[in-house]
């Protein structure tokens, strides 16, 4: 996964590739864009990294995302960080990051189960033995999606005022 931010426009306002590492790490959700039916569709979800260069989302088994992926599986996840809204100053303190990849489905059952345990460690981590029985029950209702980043960039506005 490479970090690339000579695309972005503004320059003075690059988050370090640290931090938007960090973002994919701890963030709770992200929008994950794909396109269906021809046009932008963008979806707010929870997701985990596996520490090296995916994600894995989990999702019902049918729906528009998932045939938004069969037809075109490049996606972007956009993840916001910190946001503070300035109205004294008409702007706002910012920080986000996008990563883009290829969506993946159709996991073998191990991989699926693996990404669910990674799910609940970051998202129900006091309650990982419930977790476990909850995601053997469920498992046939579930459908897991992992993308693979190829590249990713940062951004945040900071604001600095007198004193």
């Amino acid at each position: 996964m490479k970090y690339v931010n000579n695309r972005v426009r503004r320059q003075d306002r690059l988050m370090d590739e640290q931090r938007a590492l960090e973002l994919l790490r701890d963030g709770e959700y992200g929008v994950l864009s794909m396109v269906a039916d021809d046009a932008g569709y963008g979806i707010p979800v929870n997701f985990v990294w596996d520490g090296d260069h995916s994600v894995y989302i989990h999702c019902a088994p049918e729906g528009r995302k998932l045939q938004a992926i069969e037809k075109n599986p490049k996606v972007s996840l956009c993840i916001i960080g910190n946001v503070n809204l300035l109205p004294r100053n008409f702007t706002t303190e910012y920080e986000s990051a996008i990563f883009f990849g290829e969506a993946r489905i159709h996991l073998s059952d191990e991989e699926k189960m693996h990404a669910l345990h990674l799910l609940i460690d970051k998202l129900s981590a006091d309650f990982k033995e419930i977790g476990d029985k909850y995601a053997h029950k469920s498992f046939h209702r579930v459908e897991i999606i992992r993308i693979d980043f190829n590249e990713f960039s940062g951004k945040r506005k900071k604001v600095h005022t007198p004193d």
